[in-house]
């Protein structure tokens, strides 16, 4: 029987698991819900970009959502820009008893050691009270991050480091709130963007590296963060608007897990808007993006992750990707145990079945 389901966000990501979800036969679609007021009332299926007949239209209350009474909930809201109101949305769905997979907020991928126990414990208790569970996941922070890098170091003798990286031209990518506010691009370089603060790469990324660190048997320490940011020779145009000369126009920024005092887990990001762009940091294995993980060991790894798609380039690629985690995972988290679940409490594999060819 098809699992009922509904979905939070209508984003970048949340256009994508719309479309997996009205499409995978795994999954009945019972429910949208937006926050823009001139979705409300549109069908699912023109959401998604496939033409309207599902019959679902979107709503814009959380509560009437949740009188379809869904067995899961897919929450792709935003999560970096309004993580109080994220959290909120997160307990009020779990207290309801609906489990949730999703995209955000990050910092629940793996809450212990990263957030203060207060935050994550009223997530635990809305579990509890609901007897739901939840899984956050991704690709980066995400999959890249911890499925991958666990693969590889199941067959190492003796691991010394483990590195992930992202390497990417986000010039394509058209999420403004991210590249503007977030991180910074289009922004003079005397003022330091929302991701850049003391202590926000770190906390960004620490759940992903504190879930690695765990699954390898060991802890983390420390956490410290290094960056660059490159400015832009003149002015141009990506996809989200102007860059203007002198303003961010590439970002390289580099977190480390210190264990027992030594460099263990490490996550590096290089993002550019043009190609030309520091040609003397880390270029990717494709045309546009990919990522890289690294082990240092015995034996040592270095394996590229180039992800592609029929329908974009590779920054869609990348969403999807990181979507098709979190979707694939719904039967998986609606069979566990209620409360915050990670990479390691599900199966190894999570997908669909291969499609038959003919």
């Amino acid at each position: 029987m098809a699992q009922r389901v509904v979905l939070i966000g209508t984003g970048n990501a949340g256009r994508i698991a719309l479309t997996q979800l009205i499409t995978d036969e795994r999954f009945e679609l019972v429910g949208v819900g937006v926050s823009d007021p001139a979705k409300i009332g549109i069908d699912a299926g023109e959401l998604a970009g496939l033409g309207a007949g599902t019959g679902i239209t979107a709503v814009g209350d959380l509560d009437q959502l949740l009188t379809t009474r869904p067995d899961c909930a897919v929450y792709c809201a935003m999560g970096d820009t309004r993580l109080v109101e994220a959290m909120a949305d997160i307990r009020r769905i779990l207290a309801a008893g609906v489990n949730v997979v999703g995209t955000a907020p990050g910092l629940l991928m793996y809450p212990w050691g990263t957030l203060p126990a207060k935050f994550f414990a009223e997530v635990e208790a809305a579990a509890a009270a609901g007897g739901a569970s939840l899984f956050v996941n991704g690709v980066d922070p995400g999959f890249v991050n911890d499925l991958i890098p666990f693969a590889l170091a199941s067959t190492c003798r003796q691991i010394e480091q483990v590195r992930c990286l992202e390497l990417a031209d986000y010039a394509t990518y058209d999420g403004s709130t991210v590249m503007f506010d977030v991180m910074g691009f289009g922004t003079p370089l005397d003022k330091t963007p929302m991701l850049l603060q003391p202590g926000v790469l770190g906390i960004a990324w620490g759940a992903g590296m504190r879930a690695l660190a765990a699954g390898l048997g060991v802890q983390i320490d420390e956490i410290t963060e290094t960056y660059e940011r490159e400015p832009a020779p003149e002015s141009f145009r990506v996809a989200v608007g102007e860059v203007p000369e002198g303003t961010q126009a590439a970002l390289r920024f580099e977190i480390t897990g210190h264990v027992a005092g030594r460099p263990a887990i490490v996550v590096e990001h290089i993002t550019r808007l043009r190609d030309d762009l520091r040609p003397d940091w880390a270029r990717p294995a494709q045309p546009g993006g990919s990522y890289r993980v690294e082990i240092t060991g015995e034996p040592s790894y270095a394996v590229d992750i180039c992800p592609s798609s029929r329908h974009g380039d590779h920054n869609y690629a990348a969403i999807l990707a990181g979507v098709g985690r979190v979707v694939n995972a719904i039967p998986a988290v609606v069979a566990a145990e209620p409360g915050i679940r990670t990479t390691g409490d599900l199966p190894l594999y999570t997908g669909p079945g291969l499609r038959a060819l003919g």
